[in-house]
């Protein structure tokens, strides 16, 4: 049974706070679908021996923080075509680079790398979690995320007059390692501290003796609490891929509670109203309805879980040889599909609105984004559009289109990545947001159920384009 939009709401706030990176969003969402009934499939398997031609089925497969789930209607055949809604995991942010553990003036921080492109300034003076995966000596895998452990902290305004006037100025690599702890207790660490500033001007001795000192009352490191929130040692962690989340609950909000304010909505809401309109499809229309979510698109998606890689290939030749397909009926089936590429847009922000269309203006709660591009960074031409209005009108819903002002580069998705790799016909879709990038962004609580009855159109409705 579809839930309410408040219930949506709610789900999805559920569902960011349980997917606080690429790696958990990938198993939350396999979870979801066997609990809903989906049969999880292995890379390393034969599916020969677990998918019967002409049966119908539900699976999911998960590689890294990607996930592929699709459902086999009754009678599918070598030509029977896709409906695919492509979307991605991974959000901009902060990873943890090796040797992870910073000892400065007295303070345990973090060392982290740049991931993608976040504006920098919404992650300060916000509590922090730690998550991703750690794989241990004895080659398992193991999912971590810690609770709010970590901090950035801005530079008081009295130490900074000019801030207001002239804007906060973050260098990547000084400004932006989050605090995690003290080195020891507070007299130990300033005691400590002063040491090795006085060690600096005097002898090699007397500096190896400071820093030895400031050694024997750190906390315990970076490392060891990502570990421990996985219940293993950091003796045993061989590798990660740890990055930061925004620990604040996702609220709702606005004079009439008309908005939703999470991080991660670019673009877990698209993962997320997938995920709900496949478990809602009934696999009885003559089509294959396929949730893609992918890693790394922030990084420009050239990653085995990324949508230039060879995951969806891999997977479509193996469903279509579970089919019986030749070649030629593989390409007539991909000749039929169509790919809807979801990945969050802007709305109008009503304090740059110079920095938009002056025709176009979209606003939350009138409906997701049509996104329009001359260029081809959004994938969408007339017949996309067209498919797109039927789409939405069998829906109910309504839509608004999004296209750039001409003197600001557009953006892009992974819907020219699919097509290109694929030739799959995609139309480029999303919600539109505030705060894109931010460490918390906002978006209208209405589009989140409109996008959700609208991919669920996108699986089940016949279409005449």
């Amino acid at each position: 049974m579809s839930l309410s939009t408040d219930e949506l709401i709610e789900d999805l706030g559920t569902f960011v706070t349980e997917s606080p990176s690429s790696y958990h969003a990938a198993e939350v969402a396999a979870q979801r679908l066997v609990t809903a009934g989906f049969t999880q499939l292995g890379e390393h398997q034969d599916w020969a021996d677990l998918v019967t031609p002409g049966e119908p089925g539900k699976y999911v497969v998960v590689r890294d923080g990607a996930v592929l789930a699709w459902i086999l209607p009754e009678g599918a055949g070598a030509t029977t075509p896709l409906r695919i809604l492509g979307a991605h995991t991974d959000s901009p942010g902060f990873k943890l680079k090796p040797k992870p553990t910073v000892v400065k003036q007295g303070w345990i921080q973090a060392g982290m790398e740049v991931y993608g492109g976040p504006l920098l300034n919404s992650w300060l003076d916000r509590e922090l979690r730690l998550a991703g995966r750690i794989v241990t000596r004895d080659g398992a895998t193991h999912l971590a995320a810690t609770g709010p452990v970590a901090r950035i902290p801005q530079l008081a305004i009295h130490l900074d007059r000019q801030v207001n006037a002239e804007g906060i100025k973050l260098g990547k690599q000084q400004h932006t390692m989050p605090i995690l702890g003290l080195a020891g207790s507070p007299e130990r660490a300033a005691k400590a501290g002063e040491r090795l500033s006085r060690a600096k001007t005097g002898t090699g001795a007397e500096s190896s003796e400071a820093i030895e000192g400031m050694r024997g009352c750190q906390a315990p490191n970076v490392l060891e609490v990502v570990a421990r929130a996985a219940g293993v040692s950091a003796d045993e962690v061989d590798g990660y891929d740890v990055v930061v989340a925004d620990a604040q609950q996702p609220a709702v909000f606005g004079a009439e509670g008309e908005f939703f304010a999470s991080g991660r909505l670019d673009n877990l809401s698209s993962v997320y109203t997938g995920l709900q309109a496949l478990m809602d499809a009934e696999g009885s229309a003559p089509v294959i309805p396929m949730l893609a979510a992918f890693d790394h698109e922030e990084l420009g998606s050239a990653s085995r879980s990324g949508a230039a890689g060879p995951f969806l290939e891999e997977v479509l030749g193996r469903i279509y040889e579970g089919l019986g397909a030749t070649v030629s009926q593989r390409a007539q089936a991909l000749a039929g599909s169509w790919h809807l590429s979801s990945d969050a847009g802007h709305a109008v922000h009503p304090n740059y609105s110079e920095r938009h269309d002056p025709a176009n203006r979209p606003l939350p709660n009138a409906g997701p984004l049509l996104k329009i591009n001359a260029n081809q960074r959004y994938t969408t031409d007339a017949p996309g559009a067209a498919m797109w209005a039927q789409i939405c009108r069998a829906a109910g819903v309504p839509s608004q289109e999004f296209v750039s002002n001409n003197d600001i580069p557009c953006g892009s998705t992974i819907g020219p990545i699919t097509a290109t790799r694929l030739g799959i016909r995609t139309v480029d879709v999303g919600i539109p947001l505030l705060s894109m990038h931010s460490a918390r962004e906002m978006c209208g609580v209405q589009d989140v159920a409109h996008l959700r009855d609208a991919i669920r159109a996108f699986f089940t409705a016949e279409l005449t384009v």
